[in-house]
C-alpha cells in the first residue's frame, strides 16, 4: 500500500469509527445490545493501529 492509500484508509476508518460510535450511543440509549458495535470498534481500532505503524515505517 502506498502512503496515500494508507492515509485514505485511515481517514475512512476514522469516519467509520465515528459512525459506529454514534450507532452504539443510540443503542445504549434505547436499551439495545451494544456487543456487536463494540466488536466493530475494536476491529477498527486494531486496523488503525496497524496502519499507523505501517505509515510511520514509510
Amino acid at each position: 500500500m502506498s502512503k496515500q492509500e494508507i492515509e485514505a484508509r485511515i481517514a475512512e476508518l476514522k469516519s467509520d469509527y465515528i459512525r459506529v460510535q454514534g450507532d452504539m450511543d443510540k443503542l445504549e440509549a434505547n436499551g439495545g445490545n451494544v456487543e456487536r458495535a463494540e466488536a466493530q470498534l475494536e476491529k477498527i481500532e486494531s486496523e488503525l493501529s496497524e496502519l499507523k505503524k505501517e505509515l510511520r515505517q514509510k
